[in-house]
């Protein structure tokens, strides 16, 4: 079932949520000050793309430079990439097949927003190391 979701997000949004994450990857890599933003786009614009079947889940080690650095990420990039989740999320919401995928892009818009001090893993992962700090994306263990 998984599969088929993500193939389906893929085709549906997914692809080009990545390809506005990987942009904001590539303008951030360009200054040295900035690599840590890109390397968390980076990582979200690969989140994007297979997003079923992992979760995100708030790193321990995060501590003020990640909330300083969140802030940043919200000023220069953040706010456009939720905007693009809400409008892709509210265009696949327009059918009954696509709800499930315009939800999951709703739920990606708190991650948009503040992707630094968490980290992407495999939903059995989470279960396992019971993650109770998990946020709810698609495919996340339910609370």
């Amino acid at each position: 079932m998984r599969l088929l979701l993500n193939l389906i997000w893929l085709v549906f949004g997914g692809l080009l949520m990545a390809l506005g994450y990987a942009i904001a990857a590539l303008i951030m890599l360009i200054l040295i000050i900035t690599i840590p933003f890109g390397i968390a786009a980076g990582r979200m614009a690969l989140f994007c793309l297979w997003p079923f079947g992992r979760t995100l889940v708030r790193r321990g080690d995060a501590g003020v430079a990640s909330t300083i650095g969140n802030v940043i990420w919200f000023v220069f990039a953040g706010w456009w990439l939720a905007l693009g989740h809400l409008v892709t999320g509210a265009v696949m919401c327009l059918t009954i097949i696509g709800i499930p995928l315009g939800l999951a892009n709703f739920k990606l818009i708190p991650v948009s927003i503040a992707p630094l001090g968490r980290e992407i893993v495999d939903v059995e992962q989470a279960q396992r190391f019971d993650a109770s700090d998990t946020l709810s994306v698609p495919g996340g263990p339910r609370p």
